[in-house]
């Protein structure tokens, strides 16, 4: 039996720019995605049970489950080079659930990198992503990693260097949010406020924290925020506390804090432990 172990960083969006509804029902967005130090572990394993794949993790038992995107990897990769032998995944959860971050996405990503290395299928990085959009709009970001800017549906990706680093605190509120809801209410045509993708960028570019702080949105932020205004309510603690600038995350409704000073983070993270806002409260950074 070989085991192999991966850890599936989370993302954030430094900036999320929806642009329009595509005629197959995605949206072509515009943003600057970022790995943060929020992970899960993936555990990878061989088995004898020909043809078997088992999926399970610490929160909520996926065994067999052939919905979960961790599960619909390994089949990909295992029928297309016709793997003989069973496969056991473990995936133990830090990412929260339907928050923002691409867990599930994440964990696509590992599992399809854990499987190509397991049976050693030669597969490049261009091509795992080839094969990982077919599973979800974030996958090949996921593979790739680092800081990027992601276009069409999230799947063209150009690479950034890495970002300026700082001390970030990721929250997430005691609420869950689906992605498949935000986009359904938002309306390209009627968003009034946009972020410049191409200014975060050359700010990323320049080593410049403070100019890429001030430039961060969201635009799926207004829409999530009239149902869940506990949003605003963690940003403006960390705001109060220092943070250079606070938004949610993806489709929400984790939110996330930029700080340049690690005793003002730590204060906020003190602060938002004792207004109860958070289930989930990281002090963490960017990951390249």
């Amino acid at each position: 039996m070989r085991e192999l172990y991966i850890k599936a960083y989370g993302k954030i969006n430094l900036g999320l720019d929806v642009i329009r509804k595509r005629e197959d029902g995605y949206h072509d967005l515009d943003m600057i995605m970022q790995s943060v130090g929020v992970y899960d572990d993936i555990i990878i394993k061989d088995t004898e049970n020909i043809g078997e794949i088992k999926v399970e993790t610490d929160r909520f038992v996926l065994e067999n489950n052939k919905d979960n995107l961790a599960y619909r990897a390994a089949k990909l990769l295992m029928d297309e080079f016709d793997v003989k032998a069973g496969v056991s995944i473990y995936i133990y959860k830090r990412i929260p659930v339907a928050g923002g971050m691409a867990g599930g996405s994440s964990d696509c990503a590992a599992t399809l990198k854990g499987i190509n290395e397991l049976f050693e299928l030669g597969l490049s990085e261009e091509e795992l992503r080839e094969r990982g959009v077919k599973l979800g709009a974030d996958v090949p970001y996921c593979i790739m990693g680092g800081t990027a800017i992601a276009r069409g549906i999230g799947d063209e990706l150009t690479k950034l260097p890495p970002a300026p680093q700082c001390h970030l605190i990721i929250a997430k509120p005691p609420v869950s949010v689906s992605t498949a809801y935000v986009y359904g209410r938002i309306r390209p045509a009627e968003i009034e406020k946009r972020p410049d993708i191409e200014q975060i960028a050359n700010a990323i570019k320049d080593g410049d924290l403070k100019t890429m702080a001030s430039l961060l949105y969201n635009v799926m932020e207004d829409v999530t925020v009239g149902d869940y205004p506990i949003i605003k309510d963690i940003e403006k603690v960390m705001l109060d506390n220092g943070a250079l600038n606070s938004i949610m995350s993806g489709s929400g409704p984790t939110v996330f804090g930029i700080f340049d000073d690690e005793e003002k983070a730590k204060n906020a993270v003190s602060v938002l432990e004792k207004a109860g806002l958070t289930e989930q409260l990281y002090l963490t950074e960017f990951v390249n």
